[in-house]
């Protein structure tokens, strides 16, 4: 996924509100993230209403396509389970997940020391966050059942 800076919204920033961009252009663009950046919008003083209109809509714009390109995934898994196929992809990353998470547990059971590397700190909370909050939850949450 593109950073703010790299998309149609972040070419507008450096334009008219470059110091919005300063603080948010190297931060994904989610939900969370996008109501943030109205937030700045809203306030900016040096930016005109125009402006701040304009850029308002093109934050709809953005989350719109966001949600477009998720639910086009979500159709996607609805049809294979539909036509009785059998999504690889699920598969392969349900025992890479998997294996991560075992080989993490391993790790601070019996290698007491991976705890003072910073590095493995940053990848527990990857695995955490982004293999077992995001990816299983997509392809094992319960509407994958439905």
């Amino acid at each position: 996924m593109k950073k703010i800076k790299d998309t149609k919204i972040g070419k507008f920033l450096s334009e008219k509100a470059p110091k919005i961009l300063a603080v948010v252009g190297d931060v994904l663009p989610e939900q969370g993230t996008l109501g943030i950046v109205k937030n700045l919008i809203s306030k900016d003083p040096d930016l005109t209403s125009e402006d701040k209109e304009q850029l308002h809509q093109q934050l709809v714009e953005f989350y719109k396509l966001e949600v477009e390109d998720r639910d086009s995934a979500r159709k996607r898994e609805v049809e294979i389970t539909k036509a009785g196929g059998n999504d690889w992809m699920m598969n392969v990353t349900g025992v890479i997940g998997l294996t991560c998470f075992v080989f993490i547990v391993y790790s601070v059971v019996y290698i007491p020391t991976v705890l003072d590397n910073e590095l493995f700190i940053h990848l527990m909370g990857m695995v955490e966050g982004v293999v077992i909050g995001n990816i299983f939850a997509f392809y094992y949450g319960t509407s994958s059942k439905k």
